[in-house]
């Protein structure tokens, strides 16, 4: 199960009301020991500082585990988000999902 590539597609809007259920879905899959997650926001429309830190939180904990995060499909108002606060540069970003699974493979 270590080594195996769990994707999780969020989808909507991501703030302070949903990113509590984002964070529970990113926490159960850690918890059952995946270190391999590709996060999935092609359908993820808004993104606030909210939903940032759950993705943060998120990143810390699975480097400490010795896995890899992806995030993928980010849609340009998300991808803007990103820029401004620097978490492109935090993060590994991919176009799609095969291509974040090959960058966890590489």
């Amino acid at each position: 199960m270590q080594d195996e590539i769990t994707t999780l597609a969020f989808s909507g809007r991501i703030d302070a009301s949903s990113s509590t259920g984002m964070e529970e879905d990113l926490v159960r899959v850690m918890d059952e020991g995946h270190r391999h997650i590709i996060v999935d926001l092609s359908g993820v429309e808004y993104m606030s500082s909210a939903g940032l830190r759950v993705l943060l939180a998120t990143l810390k904990r699975i480097k400490a585990m010795k896995g890899e995060l992806r995030l993928c499909g980010l849609q340009p108002f998300v991808r803007e988000v990103f820029d401004m606060t620097g978490f492109s540069k935090l993060f590994t970003i991919t176009e799609t999902v095969s291509e974040a699974e090959n960058s966890i493979r590489a």
